[in-house]
């Protein structure tokens, strides 16, 4: 080794000096911390209550639901409905993936029923409303297997809470194996319907097109049969509603485009998928691949950026994406929910650190973190 140092000319007395590197941007703040199961989706009330959930993905998970209290997270509404019961899921919380607040302070919560992302029964995939007065559910709406299929994988859900005689909803299915599609649920009568399915879309884009990066490495998974495929093979993901309630933002999480369509098509029975993927929208490349969405009332849409540990804006005035974030702490953000307190909160869960993107290794580093940032603006309320 001297020897090839000093035919190239190389000193072996290399000064110590402190080499540049990059800075991180935006005032990134820590909320909470998590040293048992990794979370996935934050949501802040009206009155700054917190509530994060815990999908079963393979770690230890005492309660897929929490209200954070004090720091730390506890169990909600009960401990009895976070409960393991198999023969009767319908009355339990089986895997929570997503839980959010809606625009007149009611806790939604939104069950895969597939822990593991085994395959789904009737009774598991819900989607369950809590008075945050009372703390008691006071509304479940089981997913028939038509629209829940056994492949389905609930991911994320917004409102607008106009339509129709008591709000409807929006949900993405995310599913690795099955169908990608927009989930419509009436919330006065319980149906549903599923819109976009199939939609190149709401597809994760394979590896011959899209691979993304993570803390410089690719981000794969190998097959028990030796194959190898991206790590982001889930469709549609993220989702958000913009300020005047007429386009739904969403995402695969095995892309970097983002995509929007028309509502009134979406709720529209009466229309074929044909016009209602005519309203679809391509709003291109966002510089890196997201898990979550949010939006804001000034028409402003948020982005995660899991693979440069940032989040971003897409703004209103200009259509031009700006960072608020880039922090190496910000690994894997995945839920984004605004506050009306102005402070835009994300969990930073260390998603591909897991080990099946590892080869079997798992070298995620508690705690977990929620963190915020203040960015002055206000959630939007469709009511």
């Amino acid at each position: 080794m001297s020897k090839n140092f000093e035919k190239s000319g190389i000193s072996r007395d290399i000064p110590s000096v402190e080499l540049p590197s990059s800075e991180s941007l935006g005032a990134l703040e820590p909320v909470a911390f998590f040293n048992d199961a990794m979370p996935t989706g934050v949501t802040v009330s009206h009155t700054g209550r917190i509530f994060v959930n815990f999908p079963k993905w393979g770690d230890d998970v005492k309660f897929t639901v929490s209200e954070i209290v004090d720091g730390r997270p506890i169990a909600y509404p009960n401990e009895s409905i976070n409960e393991v019961d198999q023969e009767d899921q319908a009355s339990k919380l089986v895997s929570v993936q997503s839980v959010v607040v809606d625009p007149v302070d009611r806790l939604w919560i939104l069950d895969t029923g597939s822990p593991l992302f085994k395959p789904t029964e009737y009774g598991g995939p819900k989607l369950i409303c809590v008075n945050l007065d009372t703390n008691k559910v006071t509304k479940k709406i089981l997913f028939p297997q038509t629209i829940a299929q056994p492949t389905t994988y609930l991911n994320d859900i917004r409102f607008d809470l106009r339509r129709g005689n008591d709000g409807m909803a929006f949900i993405t299915d995310s599913s690795m194996e099955g169908s990608n599609a927009i989930i419509v649920v009436d919330l006065h009568t319980g149906e549903c319907w599923r819109r976009l399915n199939e939609h190149p879309s709401t597809k994760p884009e394979d590896l011959g097109t899209f691979l993304p990066l993570v803390e410089g490495r690719p981000f794969l998974e190998r097959q028990p049969d030796g194959t190898v495929k991206q790590g982001a093979s889930m469709g549609a993901d993220g989702i958000a509603i913009n300020s005047d309630g007429s386009r739904l933002y969403y995402c695969p999480l095995g892309s970097r485009k983002l995509y929007s369509v028309a509502i009134d098509a979406l709720v529209d029975r009466n229309i074929s998928e044909e016009e209602v993927a005519n309203t679809v929208q391509n709003h291109g490349d966002r510089g890196g691949a997201s898990d979550g969405l949010e939006s804001d009332a000034e028409g402003n849409i948020y982005s995660t950026n899991y693979e440069h540990n940032a989040i971003l804006r897409l703004r209103y005035s200009d259509n031009l994406w700006e960072t608020l974030v880039y922090d190496p702490r910000l690994l894997w953000p995945d839920t984004l929910s605004l506050a009306n307190d102005g402070y835009l909160y994300v969990t930073a869960n260390q998603l591909h650190r897991q080990g099946r993107y590892n080869k079997g290794k798992d070298i995620r580093v508690k705690p977990y973190t929620l963190f915020r940032i203040r960015v002055n603006a206000q959630p939007v309320m469709l009511k």
